[in-house]
């Protein structure tokens, strides 16, 4: 134990200065050290000489303190130079795919998502609040009905006011039905390209930014991450906006960074946003639990735990507060939200039900509260093994993993399935990237795969076949996805190591994953351009978008095996690392 705090030398000749801290006194003593008495007199006089001379020195010893912080300003304004170009690029591929036909262009008398979003801004700004759920004479809920949560309703009323404020036919009362003008196309764009620009994208960068691993690996993450096309298709497309999805990447962060009442209240936002963020729900809760439980609910954890259940329920207030005065209103919102008459899945959805009735018609065998108990217990069972893990062992790897592996079990078996629901499972996989280049990759081109019919059908082949040749190509050339397939790469060490004790011979062969790849992706391009350039047979109409529903359940049902064993076989107890600085 050292009973003296010693400054840094100054050396001289035959002289050295320190300053040293009595431990008697706490004032700064100056003790000279030992030489030979013939030396004493001309130490004095080199410290006035050091003394005279420390200006310059000093200026000396900071230049290389100098030259390492001009080099980390050069550093940094290069990186933000990458990244505004990134932005650039990003932006620039949105705007192109925007410029392409959207869902039911031109195609009465319902036309598609673009005249639903637009027609919510007709009801909200037209009809009193209290109407916008009801099928009245002015609301008819066959064309087009409200069924999302109150913040989406908000949103079109906002969104209304702005089109009002440049042109009023946009969204008058029943006369605006259908209404599409060049005009009115780049309103709705712009629209969406504000909520990328003030919610996803920032949540992306702030996601990337605090993730481990050298700049160039990042900011080729951040590349990959904002060129992803089944986000780009469907927001920028088909037309949906990423509200959810980036509300959703807030809460993350919050939890990533221990600001758990922030995390609570984004997520609250995107889940009064859109229902489907139920898919990400019970991860999110379960790490909550699972963190208070480790802090001993008798006291940090009882209080953490009441804060998060009082913000939560704070936050649902505020948003339903319009509907909270009467129980007829509250009942009527959420039967829009879970209507049980749609049927088990929409369209050629990618999932179980779906490929399943290729040999046994569900819809037909099944009643309709039948199909709801039966896809609710598969859900659950699914999921189940994943949200225990997560509350045992509650770390910030497992969370996103559970994320991936419950949105997927309910994109797979829930109720009442869109196409379109892949996008909230492949949100977590976009973040685990530049973990796991390979495999997430392969499951966010497959994700894109599983919509071609539905992109086919707006009009959106070339921006699908462009946007996913390119992604493939930035992901396999900056991340080296292609080659990263060994078990240290595919988080595969522990897994392996578990079988080995019972199959001592047991590998996963590198090249056995590189070939399964291309001959995914060989695949995925010939069904597209059969899709494309064929027509089905008379008596199969269904065959090319049946075939791909196949396909891509296939996957599906692998990727969630592979998501569990990483989540399953990570080790009870593991201490709760960060993966931000």
């Amino acid at each position: 134990m050292h009973l003296f705090s010693v400054s840094p030398k100054l050396k001289c000749s035959n002289f050295t200065e320190r300053r040293v801290i009595s431990p008697l006194t706490t004032a700064p003593t100056l003790e000279l050290a030992k030489e030979p008495l013939r030396h004493q007199a001309a130490s004095a006089q080199c410290r006035g000489t050091a003394h005279a001379q420390r200006p310059g020195s000093a200026r000396r010893d900071r230049a290389p303190e100098r030259e390492k912080e001009a080099a980390r300003a050069c550093c940094g304004m290069e990186r933000w130079s990458l990244i505004t170009m990134i932005l650039a690029v990003s932006l620039t591929v949105r705007w192109t795919v925007s410029l392409n036909p959207y869902s039911g262009a031109g195609k009465p008398p319902m036309f598609g998502d673009y005249e639903a979003q637009r027609h919510w801004q007709e009801i909200t700004i037209n009809l009193p609040i209290h109407q916008w759920y009801f099928n009245t004479s002015s609301n008819n809920l066959k064309y087009w009905g409200l069924d999302y949560p109150p913040l989406t309703a908000y949103h079109s009323l906002i969104c209304a006011y702005v089109a009002k404020s440049i042109n009023p036919e946009w969204i008058s009362l029943h006369t605006s039905r259908g209404f599409e003008s060049l005009g009115h196309k780049l309103f709705m764009r712009a629209t969406v390209f504000v909520a990328d620009l003030v919610v996803y994208i920032p949540a992306i960068l702030c996601y990337i930014h605090h993730c481990e691993g050298p700049e160039r690996k990042k900011v080729s993450s951040l590349l990959c991450v904002l060129l992803y096309p089944g986000l780009i298709l469907i927001d920028h497309g088909h037309f949906q906006y990423p509200y959810c999805l980036g509300l959703a990447v807030w809460g993350l962060l919050g939890l990533l960074f221990d600001r758990v009442l922030f995390g609570s209240v984004a997520f609250c936002l995107a889940l009064n946003y859109k229902q489907m963020e139920l898919y990400h729900a019970l991860p999110f809760f379960c790490y909550l639990l699972g963190n208070s439980l480790k802090r001993d609910l008798k006291g940090e954890g009882m209080i953490r735990l009441i804060k998060i259940a009082l913000i939560v329920l704070i936050s649902f207030a505020c948003c339903w507060l319009p509907y909270l005065t009467s129980f007829q209103q509250s009942l009527q919102v959420l039967q829009r939200l879970f209507p049980v008459d749609r049927g088990l899945f929409e369209d050629k959805v990618g999932n179980v039900w779906c490929s399943l009735s290729v040999i046994l018609k569900v819809k037909k065998v099944l009643s309709p509260l039948t199909q709801v108990w039966l896809s609710f217990a598969a859900t659950l069972l699914t999921l189940l093994p994943t949200c225990i893990k997560l509350t045992i062992n509650p770390t910030l790897n497992g969370f996103k993993l559970a994320l991936v592996n419950c949105s997927l079990s309910f994109f797979l078996f829930s109720f009442q399935v869109h196409e379109k629901s892949i996008l909230l499972a492949a949100l977590p996989v976009l973040l685990l990237l530049h973990e796991i280049p390979f495999m997430a990759t392969w499951f966010l081109l497959v994700s894109t795969f599983s919509m071609f019919p539905l992109l086919l059908k707006d009009g959106l082949l070339l921006p699908y076949t462009v946007t996913s040749l390119a992604f493939l190509l930035i992901t396999t050339t900056l991340l080296s996805a292609f080659d990263k397939v060994s078990l240290e790469d595919l988080q595969l060490q522990l897994f392996s190591q578990g079988v080995r004790r019972y199959i001592p011979q047991f590998t996963i062969p590198p090249q056995f994953a590189k070939l399964t790849f291309l001959l995914s992706i060989i695949a995925m391009a010939t069904l597209s351009m059969i899709s494309a350039t064929l027509s089905p047979p008379p008596q199969l109409p269904d065959l090319f978008p049946v075939l791909v529903s196949l396909f891509s359940c296939i996957h599906f049902l692998i990727f969630l095996m592979y998501f569990n064993i990483l989540h399953l076989s990570e080790p009870l107890y593991q201490k709760h690392q960060r993966k931000v600085k």
